[in-house]
């Protein structure tokens, strides 16, 4: 079984000290009382409703935006034309930012996998 422990506060200006609960008031008043509270858990949080992502497309060469805030669908279809990976730069809208992040190459290669599915 765990032992109690409780701040004794009783110390001679030395501070207080962690003590086991029935040594606690080391020969002081043992009628006084010691209040022990059991430990709560904190309410569950609501998970965040999470909004569906944005996307910003824009060419690497003209620095032209090809598309800015589509969902998805609209950023692949946006990529469909294009030869390759690299000729674009992938954004995504950032809430906490409230700015535009780029997408890694790993994130850019993933979305450009999408590409030709219906």
């Amino acid at each position: 079984m765990s032992k109690r422990w409780v701040l004794d506060t009783e110390t001679k200006g030395t501070g207080a000290q962690m003590v086991p609960l029935d040594k606690a008031h080391g020969g002081a008043d043992p009628r006084a009382p010691i209040v022990v509270r059991e430990p709560t858990d904190p309410p569950p949080k609501p998970p965040a409703a999470r909004e569906p992502r944005r996307f910003k497309v824009v060419d690497v060469m003209t620095r032209q935006t090809l598309a800015e805030d589509v969902d998805l669908r609209g950023a692949v279809d946006v990529l469909e034309p294009l030869r390759s990976v690299v000729d674009v730069n992938v954004y995504t809208w950032d809430v906490g930012r409230d700015d535009w992040v780029q997408l890694s190459q790993g994130d850019r290669g993933r979305l450009w996998d999408l590409r030709g599915r219906a």
